[in-house]
């Protein structure tokens, strides 16, 4: 056992010591030793319950012979982050879990782990330090909130953000938005649509690392603590049987999240996560593998923001299982794939059959490619990122004039001022990993487009990136950044940009000589920065490249 290093032999006196103080026994002090990283904070209601996710984890740890130590890691919540300097940090503290977690495993040499996240960045860091530290481990996030409901409506967080451009167009009174606020979010868990956190959550399960329903069964349910306990009870067995992330982790793997990712329309940040985990995992994987399997995956499922209908329906009908179950019988899986609870075609064999409503039958699907595409062209070079599942249809082909802002809060401003008229394509530079820094989350203005009645005639472009509560022709980690000088940077007011989502393409039109003359006169903007943000700025990669540091 790896906990031996600090708990067997005389060597080990004065650690067996410390162990004491703890009050492990000397029966405990034999068997194996289990972190539970937990990320329980008081102030993101996708955390606030992880206490009770954490107690049942332990249970079930115990219940098959270890000795469970928790430890707690930090989280930021991107709602409470969005729209203000906090979503710097957001990204960022994907690192920062990623190597806080390997320190405390490091030091403190456990056996194996549960990894209990919930929310947008923690759900990627966790799976990253999964990597780094190859133990035996499993995942159980917190679940996803209930829907909120008002005027007969079942609504979520992307609703009030779109419900501020209702206000400020005059469309929703003060009092109507102080209802819709009080209604929308119900209670804890991960917020209730398809964002990033449900997304990371269900890619969890399709990637092999977490029990069925991890991403689906709601936080307040018996179930959701039955399923950590069985949790804790199982990663023993991964334990017994020596079987490690890295076994999982395979491309074939990888690509299975993929292809779910695609089926089921997730936020456009498991681009940049998936590529995060691939190269911790040492898997070759770039955006040209979205691109190929997004074309060749039907998107059989369209859950809030891009429909009406949310998680927690997912979960009613089967949820992940049963959407990988429906692919694989369209053979679009690697079903003899390693995961947590038995091969993927183990796994899949007992899940319902697609119910055709929430999860469509291949031969009816939403649309016949993913719900995620990867744009190219002059103005992303290395590519761009669309959540096409999410996009009016009327939007899908749109040419229109620039206007351009050289951050979030200069384009918020614009549009809740009105100063954005229908056919604009809004960009939104210097908000990328280096140029934000930290790659801030476009929630605000594009959900004021959407509140205001330009969803379906303008579009925003941003080498930033977007929640996945985003719905509309927003595109999002266009690279090369605007900081490193990428083509965004020279893009002018009045400028004509073309996007072609089904060609996947992305073009500034303007010409060669014109643009040679603005590079001449381009200097990227210096930012005064301190701390850690500072240190991320010079160490962080391209979108392109899931934002990873540097090697």
């Amino acid at each position: 056992m790896r906990s031996n290093l600090m708990k067997e032999g005389p060597t080990r006196a004065p650690h067996r010591s410390l162990l004491n103080a703890l009050g492990v026994s000397e029966k405990e002090m034999k068997r194996p030793f289990v972190a539970v990283v937990n990320s329980k904070s008081d102030y993101i209601p996708g955390h606030t319950h992880l206490d009770t996710v954490a107690d049942a984890v332990k249970a079930g740890v115990r219940n098959a012979g270890g000795v469970p130590f928790e430890f707690r890691t930090i989280g930021v919540c991107d709602g409470l982050a969005m729209n203000h300097t906090g979503m710097k940090y957001s990204l960022p503290s994907r690192e920062l879990i990623a190597d806080s977690i390997e320190v405390m495993l490091t030091a403190h040499p456990l056996d194996a782990v549960v990894f209990i996240p919930n929310c947008d960045k923690i759900v990627p860091g966790m799976l990253m330090a999964a990597c780094r530290l190859n133990l035996p481990c499993i995942f159980v996030s917190g679940g996803p909130m209930q829907p909120g409901h008002y005027k007969g409506q079942r609504l979520g967080l992307n609703e009030m953000f779109e419900a501020v451009g209702s206000h400020a167009a005059g469309k929703l009174t003060a009092c109507e938005l102080t209802e819709m606020e009080k209604a929308a979010c119900p209670g804890c868990g991960s917020c209730s649509g398809m964002y990033t956190a449900n997304s990371m959550n269900c890619l969890c399960e399709a990637v092999g690392l977490a029990l069925p329903g991890n991403g689906s069964v709601p936080a307040v349910s018996g179930a959701r603590l039955r399923l950590a306990k069985d949790t804790g009870e199982r990663v023993m067995e991964l334990l017994e049987q020596n079987i490690r992330p890295l076994d999982i982790l395979t491309k074939q793997a990888i690509e299975n999240a993929i292809r779910t990712d695609m089926a089921i329309g997730c936020s456009s940040n498991t681009v940049l996560h998936l590529t995060a985990v691939a190269h911790a995992a040492g898997r070759d994987i770039t955006l040209a593998d979205f691109d190929r399997i997004g074309k060749a995956t039907p998107q059989i499922c369209k859950l809030n923001p891009a429909g009406s209908t949310f998680i927690v329906d997912l979960d009613q009908v089967g949820g992940i299982t049963a959407v990988m179950k429906e692919l694989a019988r369209g053979g679009l899986l690697h079903t003899d794939c390693l995961t947590v609870s038995g091969k993927v075609a183990e796994k899949i064999k007992q899940a319902p059959a697609a119910d055709g409503t929430v999860i469509r039958t291949l031969e009816n699907p939403w649309r016949k490619d993913g719900g995620i595409a990867v744009l190219t062209g002059n103005l992303a070079a290395d590519g761009g990122v669309v959540k096409q599942g999410a996009v009016a249809p009327e939007m899908m082909v749109h040419t229109g004039p620039a206007r351009v802002f050289d951050c979030e809060e200069d384009a918020s401003t614009a549009i809740y001022g009105g100063k954005i008229q229908p056919g604009d394509v809004v960009v939104i530079r210097y908000e990328g990993p280096k140029g934000g820094p930290g790659m801030r989350e476009m929630l605000a203005p594009t959900a004021a487009l959407v509140g205001m009645g330009l969803g379906k005639s303008c579009a925003l472009l941003t080498d930033g990136r977007f929640s996945g509560a985003t719905q509309g022709a927003a595109i999002g980690h266009i690279s090369p950044e605007a900081a490193v000088g990428g083509l965004i940077a020279l893009v002018e007011d009045g400028d004509k940009i073309s996007i072609d989502i089904p060609a996947r393409s992305l073009q500034l039109h303007v010409d060669e000589n014109e643009l040679e003359r603005r590079r001449k006169d381009w200097k990227a903007p210096v930012k005064e920065l301190t701390g850690y943000i500072k240190r991320y700025a010079q160490h962080v990669t391209s979108g392109a490249s899931g934002a990873v540091f540097e090697d």
